[in-house]
């Protein structure tokens, strides 16, 4: 069970990751077959289970990073062809500024910035609940 105001935060979040699947897919979605298992984008409730992307978060403490606490931005091409490194960077650095984008967009408030952390990139600012 969640504090209501991390279950709004985590809402509205997972709206912008989808929002950048939806955007990625438009993009590079035709560049590389789907795996056979995976359903067309759109196909699904969620992005995060079709389509050739899954653009996903998920909370991480930081202990021993750069960077500290944050969300990980987390960017799979589902396909089994074999995609070159340098066009996977450019495609989760091209994820990683429109999520730094919308997140301004819609808490304009927190501060966030979504930076390399090593070999991930990672969404930092201001997770704070507010006052009650």
């Amino acid at each position: 069970m969640w504090h209501p105001k991390t279950n709004a935060f985590e809402k509205k979040m997972n709206e912008v990751l989808d929002e950048v699947d939806t955007e990625l897919e438009k993009r590079y979605g035709d560049r590389y077959p789907l795996h056979p298992a995976r359903a067309e984008h759109g196909e699904t409730a969620s992005g995060q289970h079709s389509g050739l992307f899954s653009v996903d978060a998920y909370f991480t403490a930081g202990y021993g990073s750069e960077h500290g606490r944050g969300y990980v931005v987390d960017v799979e091409m589902v396909t089994l062809s074999d995609v070159p490194d340098d066009i996977e960077e450019e495609i989760e650095a091209e994820a990683a500024r429109r999520v730094e984008e919308k997140l301004k967009e819609r808490f304009p408030e927190r501060n966030f910035q979504v930076t390399r952390d090593g070999p991930v990139f990672k969404i930092r600012g201001d997770f704070s609940l507010g006052t009650a």
